[in-house]
């Protein structure tokens, strides 16, 4: 073992003199403005000190940095290394990337046998009285799944999902591995949660500047020791970056080291990806699959369950109210032309809306897509109700043939968009059943990840934070426009722009309804790839969305302060007025 981690710190060494006289060869500039949008793009858009961080290498964090950091950690284990007897050889760090997975290195675990021998210990850390947490200890599963690279210096073990004491495994839940470019930069700073010389679980923190990244590397000034192999390395925003797994000794003194090298998260998945194929057992293939099917390069999808609900679950959902704002405000739903009224999937009774927990659906039939949702949303009552999975659902009480559902969604970049916002009807008694209703296909619509993620997003931020805010009723209608020219895409349309009605009461005296239009029309090229930088808002009348859908909204267009004029841009979300 000794002699081998001895190559390893040698051939990490060679590496990095070799990138410090290309670095220095090239004058190289650590944050290009390709990389540096590239570094942005994942960043949450609600972290408005992050880019200071990057650019002007400020240390203020939101102090929910620190709670982040403890979340994340308690996927990270001590391993301990022990012979066939049960002696102990040496400790290592693994941690959590999947259920049931753990993530080391190959140095720490090289043979399936090592594996069947060794011990994930949790919670080997001490509180914040300095007493020592009990450990909770896991056997390792390598019959199930054991993937290894002595290459790449790492390890994915299975796991078993409960210990001797019954204790899950799920307990400490896992470090997604997100492949996508752009979540560190040279001259950015990495934290390492590890467990050093085999001791209690210990953190280095910010003071570990990223010198270089390479293809399959990166590396950065830390400090590490012994024991420390298999660490997560982290951003900023506590994701994965690499995968510790050895200093860089100093030429000069052996006794010194000058950095440290960790393995990129890309890498490995991209291993794991080509290893897939050759592993023998179905269940193998599926643990396998979940992890890939969130890591999968150009998709952050989480896997997706689909189910049907019980018929119970829509029995006393009344749906949308039009007296939501006050008796004499009524704001009815938008009314169908004749087209739509004969192309509208109607339930059983007859009825053209689905009712769900506070907002309403019609779908149209041959779009498989909703013409438009209308929710209502109390911002004195909202409930924050935690997403604990991706499970979508089919609406029994229309075809299932009038629904787009998982498959077109697979493989690519497209999300499933809520149309009716998760937390918009999450308010009252309700809140659970609701948050739950917006699981629906028929409250789903094909968005690229780029546009749901960010543009509409800000969007839905907005309205919702401003009922919050000021503790206002806000009912809101959304859909797509639907056009002949959308492009096609596996046997249905994918819309090019979206819309929303936001409709609250004014002074309490007069209703005001504001309508935005958002496009991603120049979104994807023919391999459905992201265009950068084709999004834009505007706040239009509401004749301008009727005009586009077909819809009729009545007598609300003459609470609409834009009645009269052209489309206004909207820059930001501040630029937005309801």
């Amino acid at each position: 073992m000794a002699n081998k981690l001895d190559k390893i710190q040698q051939q990490a060494l060679q590496r990095y003199l070799k990138f410090e006289k290309e670095h220095q060869a090239e004058n190289y500039a650590a944050a290009t403005e390709e990389k540096m949008m590239t570094r942005s793009s994942i960043i949450n858009h609600h972290d408005n000190l992050a880019i200071e961080r990057i650019i002007n290498k400020s240390d203020l964090f939101p102090i929910a940095h620190l709670q982040a950091g403890l979340d994340v950690s308690k996927a990270v284990c001590r391993i301990s290394i022990r012979g066939r007897s049960g002696q102990l050889e040496g400790y290592g760090t693994g941690f959590l990337v999947g259920p049931n997975l753990l993530l080391t290195n190959n140095h720490v675990l090289e043979t399936a046998e090592a594996a069947m021998y060794a011990v994930a210990e949790f919670n080997y850390e001490d509180d914040v009285h300095f007493k020592p947490r009990d450990i909770i200890s896991f056997r390792l599963d390598p019959e199930l799944l054991f993937i290894t690279d002595e290459a790449l210096d790492f390890t994915l073990v299975a796991m078993e999902p409960y210990n001797a004491n019954a204790v899950p495994l799920a307990t400490f839940g896992y470090l997604p591995l997100l492949p996508k470019p752009g979540k560190i930069l040279e001259g950015e700073y990495v934290t390492i949660i590890q467990h050093p010389k085999g001791g209690p679980k210990a953190i280095t923190i910010r003071e570990n500047e990223v010198k270089f990244i390479s293809s399959d590397y990166v590396h950065y000034v830390s400090d590490t020791e012994p024991g420390s192999s298999g660490s997560p390395v982290f951003n900023d925003q506590w994701m994965v970056v690499s995968l510790h797994h050895a200093g860089v000794p100093d030429p000069t003194d052996p006794n010194k080291w000058i950095a440290n090298e960790g393995i990129r998260i890309s890498s490995i998945i991209q291993h794991l990806s080509d290893k897939r194929s050759s592993l023998e057992t179905e269940q193998a293939r599926k643990m396998l699959d979940y992890l890939l099917s969130v890591v999968m390069p150009g998709s952050t999808k989480a896997p997706m369950e689909v189910g049907v609900l019980a018929s119970d679950w829509y029995a006393e959902a009344t749906g949308y109210n039009k007296e939501f704002l006050g008796k004499e405000f009524i704001v009815p739903l938008p009314q169908l032309d004749n087209e739509m009224k004969k192309d509208v999937a109607a339930t059983s009774e007859g009825k053209e809306t689905l009712d769900y927990t506070h907002f309403s659906v019609a779908m149209s039939k041959s779009r498989r897509l909703a013409f438009f949702t209308a929710v209502n949303i109390d911002g004195d009552q909202l409930v924050d109700v935690k997403r604990k999975n991706d499970r979508w659902y089919f609406d029994p009480r229309i075809d299932k043939a009038y629904q787009l559902g998982n498959d077109f969604y697979k493989s690519n970049d497209i999300d499933r968009g809520h149309l009716v916002r998760r937390r918009d009807p999450n308010w009252g008694i309700d809140a659970v059943k609701a948050n739950e209703h917006t699981f629906h296909f028929t409250n789903s619509s094909p968005q690229h990840k780029n546009f749901n993620q960010k543009v509409w997003l800000d969007l839905e931020d907005y309205l919702l934070d401003n009922a919050r805010d000021h503790d206002m009723k806000v009912s809101i209608f959304t859909g797509p426009v639907f056009r002949d020219t959308d492009r096609n895409y596996r046997d249905a349309q994918i819309p090019n722009q979206f819309w929303k009605v936001a409709v609250m009461v004014k002074d309490g005296t007069e209703l005001s309804a504001t309508a935005y239009l958002q496009t991603q029309e120049n979104m994807i090229d023919g391999d459905l790839e992201f265009v950068y930088g084709q999004f834009e808002t505007y706040q239009v009348p509401i004749t301008k969305i009727e005009e586009l859908t077909g819809l009729d909204f009545g007598e609300l267009r003459k609470a609409d302060p834009l009645a009269k004029g052209q489309a206004a841009r909207v820059k930001r979300a501040g630029d937005i007025s309801i």
